[in-house]
Order: structure tokens, then sequence, then C-alpha cells
């Protein structure tokens, strides 16, 4: 048994994948710290419309508070300190900013390394009549000449 597990353990793809998990926990943390430290409060103060900076402290008690409540309780932490529950919109719309500028970022680097890679041939040339066939191809549709398929 234990010969089975170092040898599933060891298989390039199990430590591809591994590699891949360290990755890309690290990239979403960078990811995750550009998005709430860099991007997310200078949106804040611009859309914001009271005196709350951040969207994460938005929200709309459900049940009815004092006028001394609403000055003290300015955020959705003070609403939970004083178990007045909440719909929480702020930390909603926060969310799907951060959800929409992180795939954003991961569609740049997609498309980046996408980039870098070389492109798939899919055609060549045939040698005897010069035109374009698939790199599968056995015989030439035109000139019916046998070829010797290349590796895809």
């Amino acid at each position: 048994m234990l010969q089975e597990f170092k040898k599933f353990a060891l298989r390039g793809n199990v430590i591809e994948l591994a590699i891949g998990v360290i990755i890309g926990g690290a990239f979403g943390k960078i990811v995750n710290s550009l998005v709430e430290d860099i991007i997310m409060p200078p949106i804040g103060v611009l859309l914001s419309v009271s005196h709350v900076q951040n969207f994460s402290d938005w929200f709309f008690p459900l049940v009815p508070m004092t006028k001394a409540q609403r000055e003290q309780i300015v955020s959705v932490a003070d609403a939970k300190h004083a178990a007045i529950p909440t719909i929480n919109y702020g930390l909603f719309i926060n969310n799907v900013l951060t959800f929409t500028i992180v795939a954003f970022a991961i569609f740049l680097l997609v498309k980046q390394i996408n980039r870098l890679a070389p492109p798939v041939v899919k055609t060549r040339e045939c040698p005897e009549c010069c035109s374009t066939i698939s790199v599968k191809a056995k015989r030439c549709p035109n000139c019916t000449s046998e070829i010797v398929p290349l590796a895809a």
C-alpha cells in the first residue's frame, strides 16, 4: 500500500496540481489585496452617500431604531454588537465588485499567458502539390498523394 501511495503521490499530474494550488493561493492573496486595499477604498469614497467610506458598512436595519441608536450604530459590526438584524447590502456590493475585479485580473493574466504560448498548428502544406492540408492527413485530398501524418 505504501508503494502504491508513493507511486500516486509522485506522479507528474499530482505534483503539478499541488504546485498550481500553491501558486493559485498566493496569486489569490495578491489579487485580493489589490482589490481590497488599493481599488475598493477610492471607489467607496467616490460612491459614498453618507459618512461611511466603505461599502461593507452599508446596511438596512430590519427593526426600527431610535435616533440615538442611528447615531451610535454606523457599521455592520456595531449593529451585530447591538443585536440588531440587518440586510448588509454593502457587503453584497463589495463582494460583487471584488469578484468582478478578480475575474478581470485573471482574464488579463490568462490572456497574456496564452499570448506567450506557441500557436497550435492545425494545417500544413502538401509536399507534392503545395495545397493546405490537415496536420493529421494521411493522403492529400487534392493530389491524392500519400503523406506521413505529423504528430498533433
